[in-house]
Parts: structure tokens; sequence; C-alpha cells
């Protein structure tokens, strides 16, 4: 078996169904789907008992509902394929050759274990869809995996492909940059291939985790230290991860550290981020939100602070 597609399911047949139907056209036959089922009643099991004979289909109950992201990492358990395509279950391939196109691109790069493709941005009830390329500033930049902090280039999990490591997996603590928190895991010792084509379909809808976490200080800013803490301080080195922090916090007015325990984190925080917090401190608020002003006293902060971050 060459590639697990792995799907975390929960309640919504509507979109599993359209995920399985997606699945059953595939040019490409060398998978497997594995279905990890964290909903309350049985509709999801008896819908997949649908495509049993469509192709190999494996099903498995979870009897304690994990929720994200781990009913994630119980699809990926159970998969036995070389190559992991998660997905959500309320995305689904945009074509036929979807799959045969990442299977491909492992056989022309064979010395990648992560790969990512383009995606569609579909809103659900908007009748609007939005193509996401990865730009080329950003694919030079990635080369520093740590750059996903400042901006999640490479989308979501669904987009991606990666080597079944049976290792690495994602952070059950986390809930908003999860997936930023894994990329940046599995690509720090693992070369990366993007596809420069739309596989995927991506549903933008209200119940979706990042719709209710965005904006959510004991979520977002909490998670974000979490990974700094994990990445290193060093990392801020790099303006543009400098610039993503300054930002967070910039949006979540953090004025002093009490700010930051509020969040619940209670490491220790990094002299750098009290630096930034005491230099936005003394701003104006009002023009700390006005954007040329702001990345002007970003550039001066970052280059005042610059000598005092610890690799």
């Amino acid at each position: 078996m060459n590639i697990s597609i792995c799907i975390p399911a929960y309640k919504n047949i509507r979109y599993v169904k359209r995920l399985l139907d997606s699945i059953a056209i595939q040019t490409y036959k060398d998978y497997e789907v594995i279905v990890t089922d964290d909903s309350p009643n049985e509709d999801v099991k008896n819908l997949c008992k649908e495509y049993e004979e469509k192709f190999r289909l494996l099903y498995f109950k979870n009897e304690i509902a994990l929720d994200t992201p781990e009913n994630w990492n119980e699809a990926l358990r159970h998969a036995n394929g070389q190559w992991i395509k998660i997905m959500h279950d309320d995305d689904w391939f945009s074509s036929e050759n979807s799959l045969e196109e990442f299977a491909k691109a492992t056989e022309a790069h064979s010395n990648c274990n992560f790969f990512f493709s383009a995606y569609t941005n579909i809103y659900e009830g908007e009748n609007r869809e939005q193509k996401m390329f990865l730009k080329p500033f950003w694919k030079k930049a990635l080369k520093n995996p740590a750059i996903s902090l400042a901006d999640n280039v490479i989308g979501p999990p669904s987009v991606t492909l990666h080597k079944n490591t049976k290792q690495i997996f994602y952070d059950r603590s986390m809930k908003y940059i999860v997936d930023i928190d894994f990329y940046i895991h599995f690509l720090k010792h693992s070369n990366w291939f993007y596809i420069n084509k739309p596989l995927i379909n991506v549903g933008i809808n209200s119940a979706q985790v990042t719709k209710y976490t965005f904006g959510v200080a004991d979520v977002h800013l909490k998670e974000a230290l979490q990974l700094l803490k994990k990445t290193g301080e060093g990392e801020l080195k790099n303006i543009l991860v400098f610039d993503a922090w300054w930002r967070l916090l910039r949006n979540f007015s953090i004025k002093n550290i009490n700010d930051i325990r509020k969040t619940g984190f209670e490491e220790d925080v990094p002299d750098v981020i009290k630096a930034i917090i005491s230099f936005q401190k003394k701003l104006p608020a009002g023009l700390l939100k006005f954007g040329p002003f702001s990345k002007a006293m970003m550039s001066f902060c970052y280059l005042s602070c610059k000598h005092k971050i610890q690799k």
C-alpha cells in the first residue's frame, strides 16, 4: 500500500460523502482509506459501509471522542501506507487526477518527505472561491520552516502529503496553530516540494475550529508562546518571525506579563517578547494600529534588540 488517505470524521455525513465520492473517482488506485470517527451516532459508520466495495476502507469508531487534533493522530496511527494524505472531512479532491499528481511528485522528487499543493478555498453558502498559490517570496522564505509562524503559507493539513514516519504527530495540546507546529517539527529534518496546481478543495465554514479560536488570546497567543518555546528564541532573529510576534502582541493589546499569564501560559517569557511588549507600551495605541507606522516601529525595535536574541 502506497498512500493512506486518513479522514478524521465528526458527524457531518454530507461533507464526508462529498469527500468519499471524490476519492472513488481517483485515477490513482494504490491507496487505502482510514476513517476514525468521533461522532456520537452511527451515521458515518453506515455511510462508510456504502463505499467498502469501491475501495479499501478501514473504519474505526472512537469509544470516547478524541476531539481535534487527537482524532487526526488516531487516523495516522492506523495508516499502513508509505505516505499519509490526511483529508479533513469538509475538504475534498478537486479533480480525478489529484491523488495521481501527488504520487507522481513523490516519484519525481525521491529526496523529499513532505509535499503540499496549491488549493482552492470554497466558501460555503457564499458562492465564492479563492485559488491559493505559494508566492515566490514565501517559497524562498520557507527554507526556514519556522517562517510558518509568520504566515501559514503551506495551508491546511488536507493539502499535504508526507512520509508515514510513525513518530511525528500533531500536538494534542493545541487547537489553532496545531498544523503550523506540525509543519515546523516535520520539516526540520525533511526536504519538501510544492506542487503548483490546486489539487484540493478546502471547505470554509463557521463550524471549523480555527473559526472559533481565531482572535482568542487564551488559545492563539498561548499556543504561539508554546511553539516559540519549542522552536527556540533564536527564530526571532528572522525579521519575518519577529514581525509576526510584533503583530500578535499588538493585536491582543498585550501591555504586561500579567496579560500573558491570563492566557494560562505559566512558563518563562523570553526576554525579546518582554522587550517588544515594553516597546509597544510606549507608543500611542491609535498609531500602533496604523500599518506604515507600526511597520517602521517594528523595524526599529528589531534592530535595537536583535543582538539580545539567544540562539
